[in-house]
């Protein structure tokens, strides 16, 4: 589950960090899948359409704590 987590994070990290880098300039890379957030979900929601930029820098944010969260959930980890 730990596994999932993280590379659902991760995922989610690039789709963020994609669309930011894409709503700056041009993503030429995987553009179908790591700018799917900032071409499908942003234009359709009105709010989103102002802040694009800080939208795609929160779900980046939103990946990376999912990555730590799972890491975190690590078995064995001491606190």
């Amino acid at each position: 589950m730990r596994k999932i987590l993280q590379g659902t994070g991760a995922l989610v990290f690039l789709i963020g960090v994609s669309g930011a880098i894409d709503h700056l300039w041009y993503q030429p890379f995987f553009g179908i899948v790591l700018n799917s957030f900032n071409r499908l979900v942003v234009p359709n929601v009105a709010f989103l359409q102002e802040s694009a930029l800080f939208a795609n820098l929160a779900v980046a944010v939103v990946g990376a704590v999912m990555v730590l969260a799972a890491e975190a959930l690590a078995p064995g980890r001491r606190h």
